[in-house]
């Protein structure tokens, strides 16, 4: 890319440009990549998908001094997302602030779970979600912290079904949309000889918006959480809960071109099991797991039930190729057959399962 073109493309993000580096100063450092990704799914609840391109992404990143950014963008089949876009300023060696559409400081990091399906938390809206706004964190021995406010989702409206992360959709039965939340996650990271132990706290709380009438009322999170690693063995414990102070015992979510409803308020406990295989043979590395996750419904209301999803599962690594093969099986879980997360519905509660291969290609 010519020089000439990141200038521009620094503005556009929010960074300043930069004047030239003095002598003995770091140079500018930029990236661009992306990747494609196929997949193969069998489904013993309808017919399988043939081995087909999932999706084609492009990132780009780069920092210069005290200033960074990044961003990547989607194309799955039939739409196309904002994953992140987001510029970072540095204003110490332990502390950088980012503004744009970034992940919500919430929970284990980067993610509750090792497998392409991520937990339940993923489709509730509370893992890898990506919002609008300003996370302030900072690192200082064993002790991180994220400070974080967002005024609503990447979009600024429930009304968008296409999208990579979850968050509230605007439906006719339930007309609602995110606005506005603030975030406050702390961990305590002890690392030794091949070991390591994280404990941490995140709590959230926010507003959504009923749309005809613009009332709003309050949304609110907090999880405890702990990672446990000792070479091959990786451990994750979560227990978060949400809830929509809505007068519906129901909200709903959108992700993929479709909205689905949840629970308004439940418990989601995480139980991971990770190990990484000896280093032999062809592949660069192999990792086995198991993540297991629930949804339960606090109401004690009719239209509500648990909802259980567990995947079993390897990923290997061979140069720029990464691949998934997942066992995926839930109870009254949607994605994986069942018809929302924490509702009752007919036809839900009995376990359905897929087998998925997704092989992807990073550059």
């Amino acid at each position: 890319m010519a020089p000439g073109v990141w200038p521009h493309l620094l503005l556009l993000l929010g960074v300043p440009a930069l004047a030239p580096a003095a002598e003995g100063a770091a140079e500018p450092d930029y990236s661009l990549g992306g990747a494609i990704r196929f997949s193969y799914g069998w489904l013993d609840y309808g017919p399988s998908t043939g081995f087909e391109p999932e999706l084609v992404r492009v990132d780009a990143s780069g920092d210069a001094g005290r200033f960074s950014f990044s961003l990547q963008y989607r194309w799955y089949d039939g739409f196309d997302a904002v994953h992140h876009a987001w510029a970072g300023w540095k204003p110490g060696p332990s502390s950088e602030l980012r503004a744009g559409v970034q992940q919500v400081p919430f929970g284990l990091l980067p993610y509750a779970s090792h497998s392409f399906w991520f937990g339940s938390g993923y489709y509730l809206g509370i893992e890898d979600d990506y919002d609008l706004g300003i996370v302030w964190q900072r690192g200082e021995g064993a002790h991180q912290w994220h400070v974080g406010a967002f005024s609503g989702d990447e979009y600024g409206t429930g009304a968008r079904y296409d999208r990579y992360s979850f968050d509230v959709a605007t439906t006719d039965a339930l007309p609602y949309r995110e606005r506005g939340r603030v975030a406050l996650r702390y961990e305590y990271d002890r690392r030794g000889d091949g070991s390591g132990l994280e404990l941490g706290a995140s709590l959230f709380a926010g507003r959504v918006e009923r749309r005809p009438d613009g009332r709003r009322h309050r949304h609110e999170g907090a999880a405890l959480h702990a990672q446990w690693r000792r070479d091959p063995f990786t451990l994750q414990l979560q227990w978060a809960r949400y809830r929509y102070r809505v007068p519906e015992t129901r909200v709903a979510m959108s992700a993929f071109g479709f909205p689905f409803e949840i629970a308004a308020e439940a418990d989601v406990p995480t139980f991971n099991l990770a190990w990484e295989l000896p280093h032999t043979g062809w592949f660069d590395g192999i990792t086995c797991y198991n993540d297991l996750s629930a949804t339960f419904p606090v109401a004690r209301a009719p239209g509500l039930r648990e909802s259980w999803q567990n995947v079993t599962g390897c990923s290997f690594a061979k140069g720029a190729m990464f691949t998934y093969l997942d066992w995926i099986a839930g109870r009254n879980m949607w994605f994986v057959g069942g018809s929302g997360i924490g509702i009752d519905e007919p036809g839900s509660d009995r376990w359905r399962s897929r087998l998925n291969l997704n092989v992807g290609f990073y550059f």
